[in-house]
């Protein structure tokens, strides 16, 4: 099932107050800021507009920063079960993030590329 606007806030809410994954309600990578409590994204001191589902990715990212993950993870746990589009909407939705939040997406600093398995993101 998808989470829903109150199901990420609650999670965030949880993950802030103690769960061994999220030491804090922010953070921050590069020129990069992210407020999990307020669902707010900044980079260059701008505010960057993600969809619910980039900042779900995101998320997913920052709470397992260098860890290679898998494609069929990311769709798993981001997407969820019963919405299981194709590895191509993962992708797409990884450049997205690049074009937003990397300097210069067409040479990601934050988002690498893992070939042959999926992707990890390097703060």
């Amino acid at each position: 099932m998808p989470l829903t606007w109150r199901d990420l806030l609650q999670q965030v809410d949880r993950d802030v107050s103690g769960t061994p994954h999220s030491q804090s309600a922010t953070v921050q990578f590069g020129r990069v800021r992210v407020d999990f409590r307020t669902m707010e994204v900044t980079r260059s001191e701008r505010l960057v507009a993600l969809t619910l589902q980039e900042f779900k990715l995101l998320e997913f990212f920052v709470q397992r920063p260098r860890q290679p993950i898998s494609r069929d993870v990311l769709l798993n746990e981001v997407w969820g079960f019963n919405h299981y589009p194709s590895t191509r909407t993962v992708d797409n939705h990884v450049c997205k993030l690049r074009k937003k939040l990397e300097p210069t997406p067409s040479r990601p600093i934050y988002f690498h590329t893992v070939h042959g398995l999926g992707y990890k993101f390097v703060p």
